[in-house]
């Protein structure tokens, strides 16, 4: 059973790398069967549902290693400065240590008609939120937080595409280092204005 898991995880590695390679759309069945090594009998045994099943294997294991890895440090119990830190170096670990791609981004670009949409969507907002409420756990107004948030989040999608096209990671690290010190300045500004007012 353990070596049937493992087959399974490296052959929705594989798809997740044609999917964001090609998009949903444009990934073909060819496409699939030259990246896994697969016929298209084998592939629709292991996925009865087609290509769609296959990229919603592909984000259903994306999503679980982007919770644990990044939303975690958001909506656990870490104050909002060590949980921006972890955010940060997850972000790093996720996509530049590991090598993750970003499909969620891929696949929000091919068309609104995907169906993926929702899930999308949701992974998006789940980010955002998270992010927000940490933020406003700091002592930031919400107002302020949500746009600090969305700027994150546009700089980090921007970044990974840039990363990829140029096909290394110094201005997406570099870029991951600017905001994560701007969030960090203005965290501590609020810890340094709580503390005055009570001190």
């Amino acid at each position: 059973m353990a070596r049937a898991r493992l087959e399974r995880g490296d052959l929705v590695r594989r798809l997740s790398e044609v999917f964001h390679a090609r998009g949903y759309a444009g990934a073909s069945l060819a496409d699939i069967g030259t990246a896994t090594g697969l016929g298209k009998g084998s592939l629709y045994h292991a996925f009865p549902g087609g290509k769609e099943e296959m990229a919603a294997a592909v984000l259903a294991d994306l999503a679980d290693r982007f919770a644990d890895q990044v939303f975690a440090p958001l909506e656990g119990g870490l104050p909002p400065l060590a949980a921006i830190e972890a955010m940060f170096d997850a972000v790093h670990r996720h996509f530049v240590t590991d090598g993750h791609i970003c499909l969620f981004g891929a696949l929000s670009l091919t068309s609104d008609r995907t169906p993926f949409r929702a899930r999308i969507t949701a992974h998006f907002r789940r980010w955002h939120q998270a992010l927000v409420a940490c933020l406003v756990r700091g002592g930031v107004t919400r107002a302020h937080a949500d746009g600090l948030a969305g700027e994150t989040l546009a700089l980090i999608e921007g970044g990974i595409v840039l990363y990829r096209a140029f096909a290394g990671s110094a201005a997406f690290e570099a870029l991951l280092a600017r905001q994560r010190a701007r969030l960090m300045a203005v965290l501590a500004a609020r810890d340094s204005g709580t503390a005055q007012r009570t001190g």
